[in-house]
């Protein structure tokens, strides 16, 4: 069955013929991944979407010191560029991703990282779902490969925490000031994009997908976020140590509160592992019934709210059964994300160091 898109053949500024959309993928040392985030892109191309004349694969390599250029030239039909050398204020992703959107020609403009890998159809889909609630710009929340225990334990809390931070069903509501989006999608009107001010708007940031989504619905555009499993899945590090780096560099800054939070989580775990043991103590010092009814009746309440509250993260049952598992672990990033942002002032990312 035919798409109902349609290409437009009206001669775009620079005399080029614009197309439908304009997919762009910031590669710092993404060797290990980037190969099957493109092949996943490039089978998006059908009959009636073909890559080089619906739409275009942009991989802006941010100063790689591997492979990441070498692969995406594997590509046929693919434009490789390298980002312009960074300027001081500009993180590595806001200058790579602004260079890559001047140079576009798509009418829409797809932000998708390296460690992506979309399912057949997910762009025309994207394009459809975008037009059909009358968006300017549509975030995928993509499934998490997570590996491990850890690692999958501790972004199921992490994932329930941005979920009841930032409800998609409020993200949604145009007269709610609350706005998000993943960087890992984020799909927006050219028009929209370049009238916000794009990621030169939002340079300095380390969470650039939140503050573009801010920028957007402030400026009076509406905003679409929701969980896209069956649009696309997201590689997490091979390396728990990898997870964290990437955490503490981002969740102060998501979460104002991240002190407190932090603390809140240490707790949590003194509860649910504490509780039992104190069950147990009362029990053993032969103290009355009623006191070791209500330790336990507490106890039972606090995991029922935590395992309520986690399972909001869409995360397989497993996950969010093992997420108590990494509550200390949560915890202290939060609490060292907390200190970086505002104690040591800096941040160190990918090989270049930021002012927080």
């Amino acid at each position: 069955m035919k798409s109902a898109m349609t290409f437009s053949t009206e001669s775009a500024a620079d005399g080029s013929t614009p197309l439908q959309l304009s997919v762009m993928v910031p590669a710092r040392n993404e060797a290990p991944s980037i190969r099957e985030c493109l092949a996943s892109l490039a089978r998006q191309s059908e009959e009636d979407f073909l890559l080089g004349r619906d739409w275009e694969l942009i991989v802006v390599d941010d100063a790689s010191s591997d492979a990441t250029r070498q692969i995406a030239g594997e590509f046929a039909g693919v434009t490789a560029m390298e980002a312009p050398p960074l300027a001081e204020g500009w993180t590595g992703k806001t200058n790579a991703l602004w260079f890559a959107a001047q140079q576009a020609r798509g009418k829409w403009l797809l932000f998708t990282d390296a460690d992506t890998v979309h399912e057949p159809g997910d762009l025309r889909r994207a394009m459809h779902e975008a037009e059909r609630y009358k968006v300017a710009l549509l975030s995928y929340s993509p499934r998490q490969l997570v590996r491990g225990v850890w690692q999958r334990a501790l972004m199921a809390l992490i994932f329930a925490d941005l979920a009841q931070t930032y409800p998609p069903r409020l993200v949604n509501l145009a007269d709610f000031r609350v706005a998000a989006a993943n960087g890992q999608f984020i799909l927006i009107r050219q028009g929209t994009y370049m009238r916000v001010g794009g990621h030169k708007a939002v340079r300095g940031s380390l969470i650039e997908d939140m503050d573009l989504a801010l920028h957007t619905k402030h400026a009076g555009e509406s905003l679409r976020l929701r969980s896209a499993p069956d649009a696309l899945s997201a590689r997490t590090p091979k390396s728990l140590g990898e997870m964290c780096a990437g955490w503490r560099k981002n969740l102060a800054l998501l979460f104002p509160d991240a002190l407190s939070r932090g603390l809140w989580k240490l707790f949590q775990t003194v509860l649910l592992f504490g509780l039992p043991l104190l069950a147990i103590w009362l029990y053993l010092t032969l103290a009355r019934a009623p006191v070791i009814w209500a330790v336990g009746l507490w106890w039972a309440w606090r995991v029922r709210v935590h395992y309520a509250n986690t399972a909001k993260a869409h995360f397989s049952v497993a996950d969010v059964l093992l997420s108590p598992l990494a509550l200390p672990l949560y915890g202290w990033l939060l609490l060292d994300s907390w200190m970086q942002q505002h104690l040591r002032r800096k941040i160190t990312w990918k090989g270049r160091e930021y002012k927080a």
